[in-house]
């Protein structure tokens, strides 16, 4: 929970640097979690459209405020691995672009410090 948290309040949009790969997942992990949280609140309103319709406008503002911290986050961990951050854009191509990109996520640092800067392991 810190990396989230840590990346709202130090690195909003820091998209320079380096992010490890348990600093993306993490991040990512505890933005799912709350996603899910609000979304099993629908079970009580059952069809209650003013319900549901709260409930989708708190998720929309959630994911909205949290739209440039993911993208920066993203930036890092390509940049942890030596690429540059316009390949986040790959998100934008449906299906096979996230793939692709949770793929290139999924790669472990380069070792040592590259143009982006030092390595988040301090290797």
């Amino acid at each position: 929970m810190n990396w989230f948290f840590d990346a709202i309040k130090n690195r909003y949009a820091d998209f320079d640097g380096r992010a490890s790969r348990q600093e993306f997942w993490m991040f990512n992990l505890f933005y799912l979690l709350f996603v899910i949280a609000i979304s099993l609140l629908i079970i009580p309103f059952g069809n209650s459209e003013t319900g549901l319709n709260i409930i989708f406008g708190i998720i929309v503002v959630y994911s909205l405020g949290l739209a440039i911290p993911i993208w920066a986050v993203t930036v890092r961990r390509l940049h942890d691995i030596g690429l540059s951050g316009w390949w986040s854009l790959l998100s934008f191509i449906p299906y096979l672009g996230t793939v692709v990109l949770l793929i290139m996520c999924c790669m472990d640092s380069k070792p040592g410090s590259n143009k982006y800067g030092n390595n988040p392991k301090g290797l």
